[in-house]
């Protein structure tokens, strides 16, 4: 009975949202014009951040945060295997400093994976995956301390991090590092842009893999949620507009028939209570100069409640009616057997 009503709506608006993604993806794959994805600054600054590296000589530091193996730390080590890549070209060492057992196996193989796709599998470091600590300021002194011991001349501080988000920043800066950071956490966003050169804000986070790869899943799942998000965007704006004409719709109505509610008796000792008369304070009422207790009157009479505001057109679509009748299930009876040896 949901779906008869109003329930459809909201199969129907998930489907769309699906068939964005799917639309779009198949775009990307069979190629063509290529989507467009805006430019990300912080991802730009990758190749100027190893460069400096492999000019001075210096390592090249990466930190996933301290949560577990989720998407998160997944999108994390994926920019870390494309930074891997080109640091692997230049010879340029790398640290990438874990805090969690699962993420540390993943990136290790991710890494070795990099390196032997590039041909480079003989300048591949077995240490330049560390396991520092699970104790969150534990890790946070391991890394300061390799950090200031070998001088690292970039760092890339992506993933889940809280208290000790500052403490690497202000480490980092103090070596004069170039530094790439993006957080999860809202609350840790601020300190990585006060102390940090290049900072990932909200979903570039989540675009940075298919920024740097330019898969088309990737590409294509990223515009498609784009559009997702306009949509959703224009049924928020067209929804709040629709409520607001049904609401003032509802007190215009309620306003117009509240003559014809009341008794005539009603009207005029209501006229009298102003000291005018009844056409006058009929006039008064019809062109709103009198206040009428619109509220009061919705509630208790039935002729003024045929658009109180939980039945809105708009509340309905979102809300389908549950009727008893969809509630109630009738089962067929069972036909009755006479006993045998009765009858005639």
């Amino acid at each position: 009975m949901q779906y008869l009503d109003t329930g459809w709506f909201g199969v129907a608006f998930v489907a769309l949202l699906v068939f964005f993604l799917l639309f779009n993806i198949i775009r990307a794959d069979r190629g063509g014009k290529q989507l467009y994805i805006r430019r990300i600054p912080g991802l730009n600054a990758i190749d100027d951040a190893i460069g400096r590296a492999t000019e001075m000589g210096r390592p090249v530091f990466m930190v996933p945060g301290i949560g577990d193996l989720n998407a998160i730390s997944v999108q994390a080590i994926n920019v870390f295997a494309h930074v891997s890549k080109l640091a692997s070209q230049f010879g340029t060492p790398i640290r990438i400093c874990i805090a969690n057992a699962a993420v540390y196996t993943v990136a290790q193989e991710v890494i070795r994976d990099v390196y032997q796709k590039q041909g480079m599998i003989d300048r591949y470091d077995v240490d330049s995956v560390r396991f520092v600590s699970d104790r969150q300021f534990a890790f946070a002194a391991g890394v300061s301390g390799l950090l200031i011991r070998e001088k690292a001349a970039a760092t890339f501080l992506l993933g889940e991090f809280f208290a000790e988000s500052l403490i690497f920043a202000e480490t980092a800066n103090s070596l004069g590092a170039i530094q790439v950071a993006g957080s999860t956490q809202t609350s840790q966003t601020p300190f990585f842009v006060a102390a940090c050169d290049y900072v990932l804000l909200g979903d570039e986070f989540y675009a940075a893999s298919a920024y740097l790869t330019r898969q088309p899943i990737l590409v294509g799942s990223l515009v498609g949620q784009d559009w997702c998000k306009i949509l959703v965007a224009g049924f928020v704006l067209v929804g709040a507009l629709a409520n607001s004409a049904e609401r003032t719709q509802v007190a215009t109505v309620t306003r117009a028939g509240y003559l014809d509610t009341i008794s005539p008796e009603q009207i005029a000792s209501e006229a009298e209570a102003l000291g005018v008369t009844e056409s006058i304070y009929r006039a008064r009422v019809a062109s709103a100069q009198v206040e009428v207790p619109v509220k009061e009157e919705r509630a208790s009479n039935p002729k003024l409640n045929k658009k109180a505001r939980n039945e809105t057109s708009f509340f309905r679509l979102f809300s389908p009616m549950i009727s008893k009748e969809s509630l109630t299930i009738v089962r067929p009876q069972k036909p009755t057997v006479e006993p045998e040896g009765e009858g005639e």
